[in-house]
């Protein structure tokens, strides 16, 4: 499920996030540390520590959305020079990164073809 068009912003949280947090832990991050309305028309990208995992919130029409992507063997990457600010994102760097293209070397990650489930 993608966002409706209503998304004006994209932001890259910072910091590594435990992905496994609710709805409402993601939300808080986002009004507490970044100071950002969760109920703005923003979509908020989130990292795991070893990037595998890449975890995305934004409010539509009536109620919070959540997805996830997880990468099997890949890292998502991005700019090596994270700050302690949210990123601004376009959404072609978003798209960029949910293909599988690594923003660092300009280049798609491997294509998996898996025969079942670790």
């Amino acid at each position: 499920m993608r966002p409706d068009a209503k998304v004006e912003k994209l932001y890259l949280y910072p910091n590594p996030v435990d992905v496994q947090k609710s709805i409402d832990g993601m939300a808080a991050l986002v009004e507490l540390d970044i100071k950002i309305p969760v109920f703005d028309p923003v979509l908020f990208v989130f990292l795991n520590k070893p990037r595998n995992r890449l975890k995305t919130l934004y409010w539509e029409r009536n109620g919070l959305c959540v997805w996830l992507k997880r990468l099997e063997s890949e890292r998502f990457k991005t700019s090596p020079d994270l700050t302690d600010e949210a990123i601004v994102l376009t959404f072609q760097e978003l798209n960029w990164m949910l293909y599988d293209f690594d923003l660092c070397r300009n280049r798609p990650h491997q294509v998996l073809t898996p025969r079942f489930v670790a």
